[in-house]
């Protein structure tokens, strides 16, 4: 199964200059958890989450309102293409732990996002172990639990 069978084609994306209120105020109108970040040409350049926002901005007593997400986004981005093979966007997501995996195209733009709910309303294509392994590498369940 490919990438672009089970990823999510609406996506916001914001520029660098963007403020933490505005992406905030942008996550909560369209009911998501990250933002990819896009440059002038529309690469993607990096990627906020809401956890980001609270651990990064909020918790650091900074300013939302003028702090812009280029400050806090996370710039190394782990990206995979529609064409790609679910197995190895999984496998990404499992080695990276994960939970949103932006989507590019041949000119690094984004198209997409695959997200783990994505994953769990495909898991009949996909296999409800692979999707449970997949989570279990996300958390790092197995690790723990064999601590323990």
């Amino acid at each position: 199964m490919k990438v672009k069978e089970c990823m999510c084609n609406e996506v916001c994306c914001v520029k660098p200059d963007t403020s933490l209120n505005q992406v905030a105020k942008l996550m909560s109108q369209n009911h998501v958890g990250c933002v990819p970040v896009c440059d002038e040409n529309n690469c993607i350049c990096g990627i906020v989450t809401d956890r980001d926002i609270l651990l990064r901005a909020v918790a650091c007593e900074k300013d939302t309102k003028n702090c812009t997400v280029s400050e806090i986004m996370t710039c190394d981005v782990c990206t995979c293409t529609q064409e790609d093979e679910m197995t190895n966007a999984e496998s990404k997501m499992s080695q990276n732990q994960i939970r949103r995996l932006p989507v590019c195209d041949q000119n690094n733009k984004v198209v997409g996002i695959l997200t783990l709910g994505d994953l769990a309303n495909n898991d009949r294509e996909l296999g409800k172990q692979q999707v449970c392994d997949t989570l279990q590498g996300i958390c790092n369940c197995n690790d723990e639990k064999n601590a323990q």
